[in-house]
């Protein structure tokens, strides 16, 4: 029992370490713009970029490397603030949505914080094998793949809402149908 108090405690304690790492970055007004726009199926660019931030920095820490690098940068590699869902007119970038905004986001995190080395090369690496450049940091192995973790996990969750409510209405229009034909019997 002791024992599941003390994991406990440890796993509040990361908690808040994670969100003060953050802290910074979140309350950025630009930053908190990304809510504003849709990611994968319902969820905001925020929220994923939270989700990836959060599962990376519990994982870097685990493996001792820069978790605090790696939960900044997560947090940051989708800031490109467009609807990725219709054309982006940046007149820098011309290629498509997923070779381009990993250097937007770049571009736009760095207007706006300090970044080191090992948080550039994730915001610019984090859509590996597509951006074809290697990733030199584990951390960035790590943010690539809790971005397709979360990609496919918020996807999914969203088109498991959709088969529901679907359902659901074609269960009301059965429903509907039974009353209707009972009612003119």
């Amino acid at each position: 029992m002791n024992s599941l108090i003390k994991n406990k405690r440890k796993k509040y304690i990361s908690r808040q370490e994670f969100f003060s790492i953050i802290d910074e970055i979140t309350s950025n007004k630009t930053v908190r713009q990304m809510k504003l726009y849709t990611q994968h199926g319902n969820t905001s660019c925020y929220t994923h970029c939270l989700s990836v931030a959060y599962y990376s920095y519990f994982i870097a820490k685990k493996f001792g490397l820069d978790y605090r690098s790696t939960a900044r940068a997560a947090m940051l590699h989708d800031l490109f603030l467009y609807d990725w869902h219709n054309e982006h007119s940046d007149p820098e970038f011309t290629s498509p949505h997923a070779f381009s905004h990993p250097k937007i986001a770049l571009r736009n995190a760095l207007q706006l914080f300090e970044l080191n080395r090992i948080e550039q090369d994730i915001i610019k690496k984090h859509m590996w094998p597509v951006t074809i450049s290697l990733p030199k940091y584990k951390e960035t192995y790590i943010v690539t793949l809790m971005d397709k973790y979360s990609a496919i996990r918020e996807t999914y969750i969203y088109f498991q809402s959709q088969l529901k409510r679907n359902k659901l209405y074609k269960y009301a229009y059965i429903f509907l149908g039974f009353l209707l034909f009972r009612i003119i019997d």
